[in-house]
């Protein structure tokens, strides 16, 4: 299957080159240093989760909650280089990556977020960092990565929500020989969580907050192909490999209506498919003593544009033996429309509805400044023993971004989040506020 899934690409490319093609990427290519780039993005994180009805952090020997909250606030820096493709018929490259955090304030009493790790007294790490670089090969519109990488793949996608991101270390080929379409095909053996400072194996399991549990020796195989139909209308297919745990699959389509210069249609379909296989000793039930993963998850949005506003409407179902899975893959693998702040109501069964409201205020005069709201609700989960689950979720944000001056592109954002679950689904998500505080400053050194 591997074998055929490599002929469709070369296929692809050679289709691309001789047929397709006009001036390839690596005609046009600069030189090592000609396109080469070095960028500097500084990020300030407060994270604050307060719960409720007696949900709370660090419990004692009595196992009393010591609190009713967990905050942290931190700042880190990411330096990444990219250099150009030497010039050719073959484009060679370098990319690196360096990257670090400190803790501005936090203890053991309040971590728990994911922002920082833990030292073995239990106190969130002072400061922490990490390293990698890949090698790249260019042939006309095809590049061949190696080493140390972030990943946006809809079935394999390194997370970036909090201080530092997750960096995935393996191979990926992309290919962009036909205009419209791009193909890629890759295999990672790493996935260093986003408090993990090492060259951690694919695998463990995943809390809530993105921190993996111990790995397994393991290895994750995807391969993607997304195609631009017309300008309105695309569509994507994914499938990965995950060893001892499960194939995935992955399908969408998106489709804009323009209506006039003012309005405009969108819908957005989102499906994965996942099918167990056997795991090790580490994996665990996700949510009602299931040890099964099969599992069915789509979602349908529809979004009407008017001016500066727009209006969502989602709906999303999960179905099979448990809950979507996911996080040995990545912890942003889950395209879907309603994985949101805290919750991605994709529980055994769960059927949700979304609502959503955008503005941008460069209509009134204010580029760069938007607002967001929207609501989750989701019911009829399966919870062995327990009834019918459900949950809910108010999310509020606000950003804004510097249009120009010295300061250009630094952003400011705020989010808010008030998530309450059923006592049928306690066991699995505490009822809490979430606040987040964002400041980014992206700069452009080469």
């Amino acid at each position: 299957m591997r074998v055929m899934k490599w002929s469709m690409i070369a296929l692809a490319v050679a289709a691309g080159t001789s047929q397709f093609a006009m001036a390839s990427s690596q005609e046009e290519s600069k030189g090592f240093f000609g396109d080469q780039s070095l960028k500097l993005k500084t990020r300030i994180e407060y994270m604050n989760r307060d719960f409720k009805n007696g949900a709370g952090n660090d419990p004692d020997d009595d196992g009393v909650n010591e609190s009713g909250y967990r905050q942290d606030t931190g700042i880190s820096q990411l330096l990444t280089y990219e250099s150009g493709f030497t010039q050719g018929v073959v484009g060679f490259g370098l990319d690196a990556m360096l990257m670090g955090s400190a803790k501005l304030d936090g203890g053991s009493g309040r971590a728990g977020n994911g922002l920082f790790a833990s030292d073995s007294d239990g106190n969130p790490e002072k400061s922490q960092g990490k390293a990698g670089g890949a090698v790249k090969l260019r042939l006309s519109d095809t590049v061949l990565k190696y080493g140390r990488q972030f990943v946006a793949s809809p079935v394999f996608a390194t997370d970036d929500s909090r201080m530092l991101p997750e960096v995935a270390e393996g191979t990926l080929l992309t290919s962009k020989e036909i205009k419209g379409l791009e193909l890629s095909a890759g295999r990672f053996t790493a996935l260093s969580a986003q408090t993990g400072m090492g060259h951690d194996t694919v695998g463990g399991i995943s809390d809530e907050d993105g921190n993996h549990g111990k790995g397994i020796s393991s290895a994750i195989n995807i391969f993607g192909a997304s195609y631009a139909f017309t300008d309105n209308f695309s569509g994507a297919l994914a499938a990965s490999d995950a060893d001892d745990y499960f194939k995935k699959y992955y399908v969408n389509l998106n489709y804009t209506l323009p209506i006039n210069d003012e309005q405009s249609l969108n819908f957005d379909l989102n499906g994965y498919k996942t099918k167990g296989e056997k795991r090790g000793d580490e994996f665990v039930a996700l949510n009602d003593g299931v040890a099964g993963v099969d599992n069915n998850l789509w979602s349908l949005a529809a979004a009407y544009s008017l001016g500066a506003h727009k209006f969502t409407l989602a709906y999303q179902q999960s179905s099979g033996d448990n809950a979507y899975y996911y996080g040995v893959d990545g912890n942003s693998t889950i395209f879907v429309s309603n994985s949101i702040q805290i919750s991605d109501f994709v529980g055994r069964d769960e059927k949700s509805w979304q609502a959503r409201y955008d503005i941008n205020m460069a209509t009134y005069g204010v580029p760069g400044l938007s607002f967001m709201t929207r609501y989750v609700a989701g019911n009829n989960i399966t919870v062995a023993n327990a009834g019918e689950g459900k949950e809910n979720e108010w999310n509020l944000e606000s950003k804004y971004v510097v249009q120009e001056g010295p300061a250009k592109d630094l952003s400011f954002r705020a989010r808010f989040a008030n998530y309450r679950a059923n006592g049928a689904y306690q066991s699995y998500a505490r009822d809490n506020y979430d606040t987040r505080l964002i400041i980014e400053y992206p700069l452009n050194i080469l």
